[in-house]
C-alpha cells in the first residue's frame, strides 16, 4: 500500500485477530485495562500474541542451538538497499534459483545487493492459514551465501515448506549466518530495487520478532 506521498510501500499484513499463525502458535488477543469509552481517562491495553506474528524478524536462536537472541541481531541487516524478485507461480515444493519470473534472466541473475525479498504469491491471504506455500532450496540458501546475500524476506510462513520435519533450509540459513524475514506482504509489489525498513523489536532472549516492514522505491 502506497503512502499518501507516494513514496512507502506497506509490506506488512494488518494484526487482528484474524491474522493466521503457525498451527499451534499463538494467535493475537487484546486485553483492555482501561478504556475511555467505559469512562476511564485513557484507554491501555495489551498484547498476546507469538513473535513470529504477521510480517516477522526469526533469530538464529529461533532454528539454531545456541544461536543469537533477537536483542543480538545487528540492525543494518533490516534497514538498507534490498532487491525484490518474483518466482514462477506454478512451481510447487521450494524454489531454485532458476524458479524466477524470466528463466533466461534467472540463468545469469545474481543478486545485487545484501538484502532479498522473493515474492512467491503462494501465500495470498494472510489471515487464512493455508500450507500450500512455496519454501527455498537449502541449496538456494547456499548460493545466495555465497552471492553475498546477507537477509533474504519471503510473503510465506516460512522458508522451509510445512510439512517439513527438520527444517533444512533453516539450517542452511543459520550455517551460513543469513537473516531471515517471513510473513511479508509483496502482493502488487514490482520486481527492482528499494530501500527496505523492517527493524525487530530489541527482545532480550527472544527467538523472534514481528516487524513493520516498508519499502521506499529508490
Amino acid at each position: 500500500m502506497l503512502s499518501e506521498h507516494g513514496e512507502i510501500i506497506d509490506i506488512s499484513p494488518r494484526i487482528s485477530s484474524r491474522l493466521s499463525v503457525f498451527p499451534g502458535d499463538v494467535p493475537p488477543t487484546r486485553e483492555v485495562s482501561f478504556d475511555m469509552k467505559r469512562g476511564d481517562v485513557f484507554t491501555l491495553s495489551a498484547l498476546r500474541t507469538t513473535v513470529h506474528l504477521g510480517s516477522h524478524a526469526d533469530a538464529p536462536s529461533h532454528y539454531g542451538l545456541d544461536g543469537r537472541t533477537m536483542e543480538l541481531q545487528p540492525l543494518y541487516l533490516y534497514w538498507g538497499p534490498c532487491e525484490v524478485v518474483r518466482v514462477r507461480a506454478d512451481r510447487l515444493g521450494v524454489i531454485t534459483r532458476f524458479g524466477l519470473a524470466d528463466l533466461d534472466v534467472a540463468e545469469k541473475w545474481v543478486p545485487s545487493v545484501a538484502r532479498l525479498l522473493i515474492a512467491t504469491g503462494s501465500n495470498a491471504n494472510p489471515d487464512v492459514w493455508s500450507a500450500d506455500f512455496l519454501g527455498l532450496e537449502p541449496a538456494f540458501v547456499d548460493w545466495l551465501a555465497d552471492a553475498g546475500v546477507k537477509l533474504v524476506g519471503v510473503d510465506t510462513p516460512s522458508v522451509d515448506t510445512a510439512d517439513s520435519k527438520d527444517l533444512p533450509s533453516h539450517a542452511r540459513f543459520f550455517a551460513r549466518d543469513v537473516a531471515i524475514i517471513e510473513g511479508l506482504v509483496l502482493k502488487g509489489v514490482d520486481a527492482g530495487s528499494y530501500e527496505l525498513s523492517a527493524l525487530p523489536l530489541k527482545l532480550e532472549g527472544f527467538d523472534g520478532s514481528p516487524i513493520r516492514a516498508a519499502l521506499r522505491r529508490v
